[in-house]
Formats: structure tokens, C-alpha cells, sequence
């Protein structure tokens, strides 16, 4: 019995203070690195958000999130090309176990309430 090809997430934190068209560019050069070899099964924008902690001086970043399948290849290439492209805060690639359940929507956060208010 052949062995189902395996899953992975690209999640990737942009600079928002790109313009948005450098921003669009950054992810469909990720999305044309995947699609040479391999199959998008979820692209998804989730916009600009807060993080966790700054990096480089920024405190939100412009979330993507790409399941895909691919060879090796497409994943190498990915880092190589993700690594030094100008903008990308952080980029992350995961093999997702067999039976993963699909990716949720994108979560929405309401930027109306002010961070005190959350929890009382």
C-alpha cells in the first residue's frame, strides 16, 4: 500500500510596513515556488495581527498561512529562498501528521477593545 503524501503548513510573518505590493509579491513567490512541483490544498491571508513578542522592532506582522504537498526540493528551496528574502520576519514549515484535521479559518481578533479591557 503506497503511503499518502505528506502535508505541510508554510506559515510565514511579513513586515507590514512593506508596501503591499512587496508584501503580495513575497507571498506568491512562496506560492509559485510550491505550485512548480507540488499541490496548494490552503492558502490563507489572516492580515496584520499583534505578536506574541517583537521581532526587529515590530510589534504585529502580516500572517499567511500555505498547506501544501511537495518533494523535498520544493521544501529546500522554500528555506533557501524564504531565509534571505528581505521582509520576512519569520517563516515556519511543518509536517503535519496523517489524519490532521484541516486548517480553521483564520482567526479574528476584535482591535476595537482596548488590551485592559480583555479578561475583565
Amino acid at each position: 500500500m503506497a503511503k499518502p503524501e505528506p502535508l505541510y503548513d508554510l506559515f510565514t510573518l511579513i513586515d507590514p510596513q512593506l508596501d503591499d505590493e512587496r508584501r503580495a509579491a513575497i507571498r506568491d513567490a512562496a506560492r509559485d515556488i510550491v505550485e512548480a512541483d507540488g499541490t496548494i490544498i490552503t492558502d490563507q491571508e489572516w492580515g496584520i495581527r499583534p505578536l506574541a513578542y517583537e521581532i526587529n522592532h515590530r510589534a504585529e506582522a502580516d500572517y499567511h498561512l500555505l498547506q501544501f504537498h511537495a518533494p523535498r526540493e520544493v521544501l529546500e528551496t522554500l528555506q533557501r529562498t524564504l531565509s534571505i528574502t528581505d521582509g520576512v520576519l519569520r517563516y515556519r514549515i511543518i509536517r503535519l501528521a496523517p489524519g490532521t484535521p484541516p486548517a480553521p479559518d483564520p482567526p479574528r481578533i476584535d482591535r476595537a477593545a482596548p488590551a485592559e479591557a480583555v479578561g475583565a
